[in-house]
């Protein structure tokens, strides 16, 4: 667990709705994800279908979406989901809004992990696991809980926290992981901090190359899929879901929320935006910019990017009237 919890029952948080059966929360999740007494969130048509699928008992709404909620879900109409739910989280959980250092951090004690390599000025946290045969670069910092698989190599100048890594990972010079994504709500002039109790889970065989940043996910988790290479200067933003096989070249950037299939390929300095969803086997030419969703088997180009034969064809055109 890399954020500590309180416990707080449904009617302290709600003392207005006055549940008959009152329970403590479990957690915050997703639609999809929530169990029974997990508290959920319904702030975007495009996830209708996940609605009929969640467990939950409880979820927080908007007046226009609260009529696709099934009548056994207990509904917390408020005029703005987000806003709601970032007070609910700084209720529930502790310093998820501001990324403070690790207080915890000390040099690594050899005996703990006999079969690990490190670099000079390595600083480890508590309850950090590296599995055997991981070499750990210099001046490279892994925070608490943060979990290493086995033959991984962690570059220098790596800080690494609120991650689990699997095994035969490689993760080059200066990249930073886990930190929180840049979440905000404007309300009246104000910009209030949106706090992101979610992961950044790295599959194996995945190669990070240097100066990435992937964000931790802010309710769900960000993943990248086995065997998937970023080369460098690669922004993986917040509950950002890359699938197994995907090559992305350097300078791409993935908004939040977006899902990326298997097999994907990104030229250099394309930009996904955010809630997209992106087939497999679909290749995307570089400095494209990604506005809607792609189905599987595609080859587009441009900005907007469109279908590789329309993005010729309408090239063509523009060369002919010039």
């Amino acid at each position: 667990m890399f954020f500590k919890k309180k416990k707080i029952s449904l009617n302290n948080l709600y003392p207005n709705l006055k549940v008959k059966n009152n329970f403590f929360i479990e957690d915050i999740k997703p639609l999809r994800f929530a169990k029974k007494n997990d508290l959920t969130f319904f702030d975007n048509i495009k996830y209708r279908d996940e609605v009929d699928k969640t467990d939950s008992r409880v979820c927080i709404t908007s007046e226009k979406l609260q009529k696709f909620l099934p009548k056994k879900i207990i509904k917390v109409v408020v005029k703005n989901v987000l806003f709601e739910l970032s007070k609910i989280l700084n209720k529930i959980y502790i310093n998820a809004d501001i990324d403070f250092p690790d207080k915890s951090l000390k040099k690594p004690v050899k005996s703990y992990f006999k079969n690990v390599k490190f670099g000079n000025n390595v600083l480890i946290g508590k309850k950090v696991k590296i599995g055997k045969d991981s070499i750990i670069g210099s001046n490279t910092i892994i925070e608490q809980n943060v979990k290493i698989g086995n033959n991984c190599v962690i570059g220098h100048g790596v800080i690494i926290k609120n991650s689990l890594i699997g095994n035969n990972v490689i993760i080059q010079d200066n990249c930073k992981i886990g930190q929180k994504g840049f979440g905000f709500i404007p309300i009246k002039k104000n910009n209030i901090k949106f706090p992101h109790i979610g992961k950044v889970k790295i599959e194996d065989q995945v190669e990070i190359a240097s100066g990435c940043t992937i964000d931790r996910g802010s309710i769900d988790d960000t993943i990248i899929g086995n065997n998937t290479y970023l080369d460098n200067q690669v922004h993986v933003a917040h509950n950002v879901q890359i699938g197994s096989d995907c090559m992305i070249a350097g300078q791409v950037g993935f908004a939040g929320s977006s899902k990326i299939g298997n097999n994907v390929s990104i030229g250099g300095q394309a930009g996904i935006s955010g809630h997209l969803k992106i087939g497999n086997n679909v290749k995307i030419g570089g400095g494209s910019g990604v506005v809607k969703d792609i189905e599987d088997n595609q080859v587009v180009m441009g900005y907007p990017a469109i279908r590789l034969k329309e993005f010729m064809k309408k090239n063509r055109k523009n060369n002919d009237h010039n």
